[in-house]
């Protein structure tokens, strides 16, 4: 794995950091590709129950797609470069949706463009009082992609998320937290320890549980209510036979907390 992306695992979580701060985190291919080895590992280890995705850096998130080597590829044919959307983008923000584990992104800087549709595929985002979110696609005359077209609308409503995409401009943290893109708002100074103790908090809870309930909302936004409650029972049913909630109900009853296995 390139050294543009770091990847680190210790008990339980696994920690991916874009590492690219001189340009803003910014995405060229050696960075796309080794964020999908990331998060496609982080994905299929069993010993992983949560995973924080953050950048280095003060400045950014991740800006979006390198476009100085953008430019140059585009050279070479626009077929070719924008292949990477198949390539890394896709893959990335599915692993990232579909993956039966928390994920949870800080976020300490800018993040736009595919930056943000990386934040937004997280379950959940804590982010510095001093980030700020951009769509930034129209303004390079590109339409959505990572995912952003499917997770937008619904963290803000499909109205609003049109006017974000038709006209790009930087929403800044205190609006995102109201808008509900960002989930927790901290003081820079204090977002790499609060967005690690959010997901360490994670990955000492209840996984399979945890598991569930993301499928469970991701399903029930293209299934009808009444197909929706039978996928809660199907997911009920498997979360009831874990080995998880008959502690969490031995400890509910002992009055202690519960020491969750994530099985």
């Amino acid at each position: 794995m390139a050294d543009t992306v770091l990847y680190e695992v210790s008990d339980g979580l696994a920690t991916i950091t874009l590492n690219r701060p001189e340009a803003m985190n910014a995405l060229n291919i050696e960075t796309k590709v080794a964020l999908r080895e990331a998060v496609t590992a982080a994905g299929a280890d069993s010993s992983v129950r949560a995973v924080l995705l953050t950048a280095a850096g003060d400045r950014a998130f991740c800006v979006g797609q390198d476009l100085k080597e953008h430019i140059g590829l585009l050279a070479e044919g626009a077929g070719q470069v924008m292949s990477t959307v198949r390539e890394h983008y896709n893959p990335i923000a599915r692993a990232l949706t579909e993956m039966p584990k928390p994920v949870v992104a800080g976020v300490n800087g800018v993040a736009a463009g595919a930056g943000f549709g990386f934040a937004l595929a997280a379950d959940y985002r804590v982010v510095a009082d001093t980030a700020a979110f951009n769509t930034s696609f129209a303004g390079v005359a590109l339409t959505a992609d990572s995912g952003i077209s499917w997770t937008l609308p619904r963290v803000v409503g499909p109205g609003r998320a049109a006017d974000l995409l038709l006209f790009p401009r930087n929403i800044k943290a205190q609006e995102a937290y109201e808008l509900g893109i960002a989930s927790r708002l901290v003081p820079a100074a204090e977002l790499s320890a609060e967005a690690e103790k959010v997901a360490r908090a994670l990955a000492e809870g209840p996984t399979v549980a945890y598991a569930a309930i993301k499928e469970s909302v991701a399903y029930g936004f293209s299934h009808s209510f009444a197909e929706t409650l039978e996928k809660e029972d199907e997911l009920q049913t498997r979360a009831g036979a874990s080995e998880d909630h008959t502690i969490a109900v031995q400890a509910f009853v002992n009055k202690e907390k519960p020491k969750y296995l994530g099985r």
